[in-house]
């Protein structure tokens, strides 16, 4: 691990996807929509339903297992057209800008080139991990009052995110053309010309799209914005599934970035649409500028690597608490080590989850936020020794109370700050993939909840993701951590991770939407996997079980309810709630033989060759 810790610092494709797009279903997909989960509403903790409700689940199935590349990704389309950027001799990055783009048409409710994302690049040649951070920013004009009411008291969630308030300056296509830049092999216009194609051709209306369409709540933001209305919902009435939905707009959009490159966005005629678009809503405007978005830049951040049984388990630093919370998580788990004869839903193992589920996310919530802004503690927090006396208020036969209070980590600075416990946070989307000459990408990407902001121009929506911050400035007397500030990022719980072997060669591939659940749900991949050896289909499909520094959530419907009871005389609180992941897994075996597996409460898949 310290090794690798110093190294890190088209036309004929176009017509077979339009082609697909235009004689129906994709065969490949997934039998989406045969079970069904019952709605739960929003956790004890939560304070609001899951950041995209259920639509549905897939039938189990068995991983898909290839010897030269995969992708996995949240809808077939996507996937086909990855794969085939593969198959003609692209890298995992150019996939990945492939995969993103057509997400941004056929899942506008995750993601799209008016979000962000963060990035894990493994290069094979180079034997390096880097991890961009392409994170929304607050405009110079946010400060701590953007989401306080005239008399001084925080907004409302549901009242923030509609309009332009709630937009960061995204960070997607600075970050697309940074990937090109730095690992792409196939030109541009070979990557953006599926995309082109599909939004030329019509966009088919997925189950999961147009039951989120459907639910006045899951559109809530959608049905402000006239434009956005006139798109998803032509003549007032929300689409059927199979549906085409052209998108000329964005066919334009891409083409203005393949002309004239990301300054079409960042510094010209898109990025002005963009500002006067976030304006526009008189009641709750944006303050986004056209400086804002020329001074947006993709920052390379160190990557956070934690030791976990031969393993070492990498993942995406400050501004996303992710990787620093799963790294605790396993950290932890390393010095209370679960028993693979029992099974990843024993009730022993569940509680040693839950108990360093608490820990982690006690620290998420006091130490970590944008460092450019704040003092991160994070070799602190990661920090063996520190490690050591954490897992020491753990007990295998008793639950720790909630809130477990934060540790003190070695070089922790903030403690003038306080702590910021709250929990809106991003709706997501991600992408795992493998390329033949064994370059891997784990990206998660986000216009936060379910359509973002609602504010939809030219083809695309924007995001919410500025109500990530916290909407109380003070607490105490004291300035909250992740406070909004001008410039700043918001803290996030994307959590797109690269597991390295005991051969330091990527092992696993993984990372989910769900917003601050996502570091529960790739937390319990993983050690399914490492501790279990789950294929990643297995993995995926697991009933959900995690803490959030509360009660021990438990996913509703599942056999995972019958912990509720075991829990309980442990001394744990539970609850149950709707848990709408969204992994997509790639597990590397020692032979090189790539298993991957895609969450059944979704839509993706995997594929390969």
């Amino acid at each position: 691990m310290l090794a690798r810790l110093r190294r890190s610092a088209a036309a004929g494709i176009a017509a077979a996807l339009l082609a697909s797009v235009l004689t129906g279903p994709v065969p490949t997909a997934p039998a989406f929509g045969q079970t069904t989960i019952p709605p739960a509403g929003p956790s004890m903790t939560d304070g609001r339903a899951a950041p995209e409700a259920a639509t549905g689940r897939a039938a189990s199935r068995g991983p898909v297992a290839t010897r030269q590349m995969m992708v996995v990704a949240a809808h077939p389309l996507a996937v086909d057209a990855g794969r085939a950027v593969l198959e003609d001799g692209g890298s995992a990055a150019d996939a990945a800008i492939t995969v993103q783009l057509m997400l941004g048409l056929l899942e506008p409710q995750s993601s799209g080139i008016g979000g962000g994302a963060f990035v894990l690049y493994h290069d094979a040649a180079a034997g390096r991990l880097t991890t961009l951070d392409a994170r929304e920013t607050a405009p110079a004009a946010a400060g701590p009052d953007l989401f306080l009411t005239t008399d001084g008291s925080p907004m409302g969630f549901r009242d923030a995110v509609p309009g332009g308030r709630s937009v960061g300056v995204p960070g997607v296509p600075a970050l697309l053309f940074a990937l090109h830049e730095r690992w792409g092999r196939l030109p541009l216009t070979r990557l953006f010309q599926p995309a082109i194609a599909l939004a030329e051709a019509g966009v088919p209306v997925s189950p999961r799209l147009a039951g989120l369409l459907a639910d006045p709540r899951a559109s809530a933001s959608l049905r402000k914005d006239p434009r956005a209305m006139a798109h998803f919902m032509p003549g007032g009435q929300p689409p059927a599934p199979g549906t085409l939905l052209p998108n000329p707009d964005y066919a334009d959009t891409l083409r203005a970035l393949l002309t004239d490159g990301v300054a079409a966005f960042y510094a010209g005629p898109i990025g002005a649409d963009l500002v006067a678009a976030a304006a526009a809503r008189a009641d709750n405007p944006g303050r986004i500028a056209e400086a804002d978005l020329a001074a947006y830049r993709v920052v390379e951040r160190p990557p956070v690597c934690v030791p976990y049984h031969a393993h070492d388990v990498c993942g995406m630093g400050p501004p996303s608490s992710g990787g620093l919370a799963i790294g605790q998580i396993m950290g932890l788990l390393d010095r209370h080590p679960l028993d693979p004869k029992q099974g990843p839903l024993a009730l022993t193992n569940i509680h040693l989850l839950a108990e360093a589920s608490k820990l982690a996310f006690a620290d998420r919530d006091r130490w970590v936020a944008d460092p450019d802004h704040v003092p991160v503690p994070v070799a602190g927090l990661i920090n063996p020794v520190y490690l050591d006396t954490r897992a020491r208020t753990i007990e295998p036969g008793k639950a720790l109370p909630v809130p477990a209070p934060a540790g003190l980590p070695p070089g922790a600075q903030t403690l003038a700050l306080a702590a910021d416990p709250g929990r809106h946070e991003n709706g997501t989307s991600h992408l795992s993939i493998v390329d033949a000459a064994g370059n891997v990408v784990s990206m998660t990407t986000s216009v936060e909840g379910a359509f973002g902001s609602g504010v939809f121009v030219r083809g695309f929506l924007l995001n919410n993701q500025l109500t990530d911050f916290s909407f109380r400035p003070e607490i105490d007397g004291r300035p909250v951590i992740n406070r909004v500030e001008p410039g700043k990022r918001p803290r996030s719980s994307m959590a797109p991770t690269i597991v390295y072997g005991p051969d330091d060669r990527p092992a696993i591939v993984a990372g989910s939407p769900g917003g601050s659940r996502i570091i529960g749900y790739v937390a319990q991949a993983l050690t399914a996997m490492i501790d279990f050896d789950l294929d990643p289909q297995a993995a995926a499909e697991l009933p959900h079980v995690l803490n959030r520094n509360g009660p021990t959530e438990i996913e509703a419907g599942t056999g995972a309810e019958a912990l509720i009871t075991g829990l309980g005389l442990l001394g744990d609180q539970t609850a149950t709630a709707e848990m709408t992941s969204g992994l997509n897994l790639i597990r590397i075996r020692p032979d090189g033989t790539l298993q991957g597996g895609s969450d059944p409460r979704r839509e993706g898949i995997a594929a390969g060759q």
